[in-house]
This record gives structure tokens, sequence and C-alpha cells, in this order.
């Protein structure tokens, strides 16, 4: 494989490939550096929006570059790509800054250690809570090693601010005063190996929860997340922490665009196709109806799903195909390979764990020479179930008995048909299991002959 071709762009630039010319414009997103795209092809402009919202009071004082939507809106789009993520929300996304107000407020009215748990790549609220720490004598611990590598790496490209004298070890705060400290954690979604789980679950060898401390998780669990995020919060209130999270106080926006930020974004653009992105069928569908509101013609509007190939000219916009897209798993050395059958297979073992079935019989008469012996891991513990496993046993050899005495009198199947024999023991097994606990354990039969 060649090495890839990597640039540097930033807001601002326009890159040449072929016939196509690429330049990038800045939207604010929960990331900083974020940019949407505007696509100058022959049949037309096509606008790629990214992750986007219109904050008037960004942290980092870049607002989403109004003048370059306005100036493609005015060259003509041919098509938006929109993110469409927010749009069950009415109004406008609430402004970054508005966090932090609420964190200074909380920060100044805790009596104790403040730790704050977020993402870690959302830097202008680690910033925010840099100069809260700071504007109230705190010092700020860094409990994550996502965390810690992103605030190195925000420090060295100039995105993060860090005032004089403000960080400190994560293993000093056992050393320091409650009142003195704000530890920023990960583990914002629940994730049970991230900093917060670890201090909710007793397992943070730094940090343990004290009576006074204040516990703020600045973020909105992701759906599927929220079952998680509840045990970290019951866990914390279990200890003592005083536990704020939304909805109880403004502690987290999203970073992306509302339904009136959206409407904006059409407007500016006027685009004669639109196509939802970055968004589930619900959200895809409501953006539908908003961008009928705006006056976009249903027959212009194309919903797709994750791999679809979206064509679009001057006089039409419509799917024409698929290609492969979603999840790609890792499997050792080998990438993307993993088959349906062998997920299909490890859901069973891990479900209902398996059972191996040896036995050895007659390579002539079909009748039992050895066993059968049994095998199991993450079914039952042999021990404890060893009336159970003798009696599968007792099936199998009561079964294959059957089986070569039908075939010595010229019934049934003949000796040397082993993918019956194994298929019989298989069935024979798996039913009398069954019906015995109810659960299905992958059974493998092994017949060997002699």
């Amino acid at each position: 494989m060649e090495k890839a071709d990597l640039r540097e762009v930033q807001s601002g630039d326009l890159v040449e490939a072929g016939q196509f010319g690429v330049e990038f414009f800045h939207v604010c997103h929960s990331i900083p550096g974020a940019c949407g795209l505007g696509i100058h092809t022959p049949e037309g402009i096509v606008v790629h929006t990214g992750d986007f919202k219109f904050d008037q009071t960004p942290v980092d004082g870049q607002q989403t570059d109004f003048d370059a939507l306005a100036r493609l809106g005015s060259e003509g789009v041919l098509c938006l790509l929109s993110d469409c993520v927010h749009v069950e929300t009415p109004g406008f996304t609430p402004s970054e800054s508005e966090v932090g107000v609420t964190l200074d407020r909380l920060v100044q009215e805790a009596r104790g250690r403040v730790i704050i748990s977020t993402f870690a790549s959302l830097i202008s609220r680690i910033q925010q809570i840099m100069n809260i720490a700071y504007n109230n004598g705190r010092k700020v611990a860094l409990a994550g090693r996502s965390l810690e590598n992103n605030v190195s790496i925000a420090q060295e490209l100039g995105y993060l601010d860090v005032p004089p004298d403000t960080m400190v070890n994560v293993a000093d705060v056992r050393n320091m005063r409650p009142e003195d400290i704000v530890v920023i954690a990960t583990g914002a979604q629940g994730e049970p190996m991230a900093a917060l789980s670890r201090i909710a679950n007793r397992d943070n060898r730094h940090i343990s929860i004290q009576a006074d401390d204040t516990v703020i998780l600045s973020a909105t669990p992701i759906p599927g997340n929220e079952t998680s995020v509840g045990r970290v919060i019951n866990s914390l209130f279990a200890q003592g922490a005083n536990v704020i999270y939304p909805p109880l106080a403004r502690v987290h926006v999203s970073g992306h665009a509302s339904q009136e930020e959206l409407k904006l974004m059409i407007n500016l653009t006027r685009p004669q196709f639109v196509a939802p992105i970055h968004g589930e069928p619900r959200h895809q569908f409501h953006y539908r109806r908003l961008a009928e509101q705006m006056g976009v013609p249903s027959e212009n509007i194309v919903l797709m799903d994750n791999g679809s190939v979206l064509e679009v000219d001057r006089d039409s916009i419509r799917v024409t195909g698929k290609v492969q897209a979603g999840d790609v798993f890792v499997d050792g050395l080998s990438v993307g390979e993993v088959g349906q059958v062998v997920l299909r297979d490890r859901q069973f073992l891990g479900r209902d764990g398996m059972l191996v079935v040896i036995v050895t019989v007659d390579k002539t008469t079909g009748g039992i020479l050895g066993g059968p012996d049994i095998v199991t891991r993450g079914f039952v513990y042999a021990r404890e179930a060893e009336a159970l496993l003798d009696r599968t046993k007792e099936r199998v050899r009561t079964t294959l008995e059957g089986q070569s005495n039908g075939s010595s009198n010229g019934k049934g199947a003949q000796p040397h048909d082993w993918s019956f024999l194994n298929r019989k023991i298989k069935d024979t097994v798996s039913e009398y299991l069954y019906d015995q606990t109810h659960r299905r354990p992958m059974v493998l039969p092994v017949v060997m002959e002699l």
C-alpha cells in the first residue's frame, strides 16, 4: 500500500482535486477546528455542513462562518447535506458559554471537592472549567488517559490556554484540601473503565468519594447509555456525593443545531436539493418536514441509509446504489473478515456456553467402544451438575446403541454414516438439555472411529 498523502487544512483553505474544488469554512461544534465543506463540481456546489450549530458567543470567539455560507448561497447551491441530529429540539441550541455560567455558580457554592465529567474532546468546556477553577482559587487535576492526551495536544496546537500554576497531578489530590481542587474526569457516558465509573465503583486509586464532594455530569447520555449513566449516578449518591446532571441544571448544551438554526442554514444556502445526514431515520423524517416548511419541494428532498450512493445533477437527485457501510469488526490480526456465522456462534457461546460429547465407535458395526465423555464450558460446573451430565451420557449411549442395532437389522442409518451420527447426538443432547434446563448450549459431537 502506498503511503497516504496527508495535508493539514484550515478554515478558508481551498483544495483542488481534479474537476473538484473543496473549500473549508469554520463551523461551531463541540470540538475545535470543525469545518464544513463547500464542494465545487461541474454540476454545481454541494455544501456539506458537518456537525454544526450557530453559537453567537462561542468560548473561542470563532462563530460559524456566515459570510462563507451566504456567499455559497449567492453562487447557487445545488445540494445541501445537512446535520439533522438535533432537529427534534425547537428554537436555538444554547451557547456553550451558558454552561460556563452554571459551572461557575456550582463551583462557588461547593463546600468540598468538585469533580466534573465531560467529553475529553470538548476543549471549550475544559477551557471554561480551567478558567473557573483559577478564578475561584482552585487547582485542576485530570483523571483519564484520553483527557490527559487531548489536553496536551490542545495546548500544543493553541486551542487550550491553561492559566498559570493551575494544573496538578491527580496523585496529589488526596493530600490537598477538598475546597482547593477541581477534578476533570472522563466517563460522562458511564463507560465502565473510565475515571468516573472507577470512582463510582470505589476502584480509583487516587480518588474516593467524600461526603462534601460535588460531582457534575457535564453531558447528556447518548441514546443507549442511559442505564450505565444512571448506575454511576446512583452509586455516587449512595456514597454521599451531591450529584448534578441534566436536567437539574444547565451543565451541558448540545453541539448540534436545533430547528431554527437548521432553517437558517437552508435560508443562507438556498439549495435546490436537500439531503439530511448524521441522523437516525426519525431525525431525517422530521428534517424533511422542516425543509418542506422552508419551501423545498418534497421531490427535492432525499432520505438515505448508511452506505447509500447519492447521485445529483442539475435536474435531479436520487439514490442509485449501495456500498458496504457500518461497523468493521477487528478480530486479532483480522480486520473486517469476521463473518455472521462466527458472530452467531460467539453469541451462542456467550449466552449458554458449550458442551462437547466425545465417543469412540466401532468402524464396522457402529457399536460403542469408549465413552461417551462430556466436556462443558460456560454451561454448568461439572461437579455440581454431575447427575445431569450422567443422564445426558446415558441418553447418548441409548441413542447410539439404537442406531447400531437398527443398522445391523437392515434398518436406519448405516454404520459409516458418521454425519448422521453427529447430527443424532447433537439433536438428542440439545433436546434433553433444553427440557431439563431451558438453556441451549452449543453441542459439539466428536465421533472417533476404531
